[in-house]
């Protein structure tokens, strides 16, 4: 019973980091249709820039964390917007070009921030009281994963209230359904893609700070590894929906742990690819069933 319950909380642990990339990923494609690939570089280069900004102070205290996640949500909304408005939109006809742009941008960060930190992971010194475990029902869970839980159920609620009550929530969705419609009407979406854009590199930052806490380390490979994930909980969860998103995070991110751990290593994620084609033969809309 113990063993069970650590892998659904460390399960939903890790739904939770697919969960903060997926939801960016999920409202670029659904308003803007664009295919970001290089969601997983805001993910590694605000890591990264945040470690390298917190370095200088003292290891494991709770303000260097502070300025770490800090910098690291602000660097991925800076990326993020800056992407959207130098590279991809003059792109936004030439779904080709946006794949190739992507993948080029992706590729080139990952690359720089080899050049400049190295291929090895680096070592994270987690804040007091942070680096505990909590016993349930007899197993020893570190806190991280509760962390990285709570905060993503933060994010979510933000994103929905975001998007029901705010103006700009609204021309989200409205774009998300009908985006012809809605530059018909004269509402400027192009702030509202950038700031979609915005919004979407700040979550994969933080994700990159959740996931120092939740692995212990950053790896300038992570991000592409999780990107990959992130697309499969998109598609399945329904492209532009924020709440599938959440649910087919939770459904993964469970399913890997348990058939990784029963079964063999690597059958976890086989089992979520045949999961994702089961998915698109009975549901092509996905979980929530929005089109796309």
């Amino acid at each position: 019973m113990s063993t069970i319950a650590l892998l659904i909380i460390t399960g939903l642990g890790l739904g939770a980091l697919y969960f903060l990339i997926a939801a960016g990923l999920s409202l670029i494609w659904g308003l803007m249709r664009v295919l970001n690939f290089a969601h997983g570089a805001f993910f590694t280069v605000a890591a990264y820039t945040g470690w390298a900004a917190s370095s200088r102070m003292s290891a494991g205290s709770w303000s260097s964390w502070l300025v770490f996640l800090l910098v690291a949500i602000v660097t991925g909304a800076v990326f993020a917007a800056l992407t959207e408005t130098l590279l991809i939109r003059p792109l936004y006809a030439r779904h080709v070009g946006q794949v190739l742009v992507t993948v080029g941008l992706a590729l080139a960060s990952v690359a720089l921030i080899q050049g400049g930190f190295g291929n090895d992971p680096i070592q994270l010194t987690l804040p007091p009281g942070l680096d505990r475990s909590i016993a349930v029902i007899g197993a020893n869970v570190p806190l991280t994963r509760f962390l990285v839980i709570a905060v993503a159920v933060l994010v979510l609620t933000a994103l929905l209230l975001f998007l029901k009550r705010t103006r700009y929530g609204l021309i989200v969705r409205a774009g998300v359904e009908n985006r012809a419609m809605v530059a018909a009407l004269g509402i400027d979406v192009q702030r509202a893609f950038t700031l979609v854009f915005a919004l979407g590199g700040a979550a994969a930052g933080l994700a990159g700070v959740l996931a120092g806490a939740y692995y212990g380390t950053i790896d300038p490979l992570r991000g592409t590894s999780m990107l990959i994930f992130a697309f499969i909980v998109v598609v399945i969860g329904g492209l532009g929906s924020v709440t599938g998103c959440a649910i087919a995070a939770v459904v993964v991110g469970i399913l890997q742990q348990f058939l990784n751990f029963y079964a063999a290593a690597g059958v976890g994620d086989f089992a979520v690819v045949l999961l994702l084609a089961a998915v698109l033969l009975v549901r092509p809309g996905g979980l929530a069933g929005v089109k796309s």
